[in-house]
């Protein structure tokens, strides 16, 4: 006469539980894995996104000048002075004055509605200010042809790539 078996042997049990118990700490060691390497990615977009958005800002400044309304004055060896009435606002004005000011490796651009010829601030300027930190250095370089004006843009980033941008200003004779 066979005998059926209806339950587990106690051996059956143990080497599915450890069968188990392997699998899982394989997962984890992989949930773990993946993320970690989330957070770094993370941080990478994030830092790609600024850097995007700086360029978007100073693209748009630089395309939309009004003519003739871009001065450029060198103070050091790496570091540019800049006003410039624009048509692009970050803080809803109509044709408002951008300066760039490189002060303690921060980029400082000053959007108005009066224009702000000088390095040195007065106490009656008002104006918003918009910051970008870790640059070492901001140089522009300005050269026309007959039609428009042509910038290159150089910033160059602490640990992070720099901007080279070439715009050309837009054209609205």
């Amino acid at each position: 006469m066979k005998r059926s078996r209806r339950a587990f042997t106690l051996l059956e049990l143990m080497i599915a539980i450890s069968i188990l118990s392997l699998m899982m700490i394989f997962l984890y060691k992989s949930y773990a894995t993946l993320n970690i390497s989330n957070q770094i990615l993370q941080k990478e977009t994030i830092s790609l996104d600024k850097i995007q958005k700086i360029k978007k800002i100073i693209y748009l400044d630089f395309l939309t000048a009004l003519p003739k309304s871009v001065a450029i004055t060198n103070r050091s060896k790496g570091e540019d002075f800049v006003y410039l009435q624009t048509a692009h606002s970050l803080h809803q004005r109509f044709n408002p004055y951008v300066t760039y000011i490189l002060k303690n490796e921060s980029l400082y651009r000053l959007e108005s509605l009066k224009q702000i010829k000088t390095y040195e601030l007065s106490v009656d300027d008002k104006f918003d200010v918009d910051k970008i930190e870790g640059i070492k250095t901001f140089r522009i370089y300005k050269f026309s042809d007959a039609n428009n004006e042509k910038f290159l843009i150089d910033i160059d980033f602490k640990g992070r790539n720099d901007i080279l941008l070439k715009i050309n200003v837009l054209n609205e004779r």
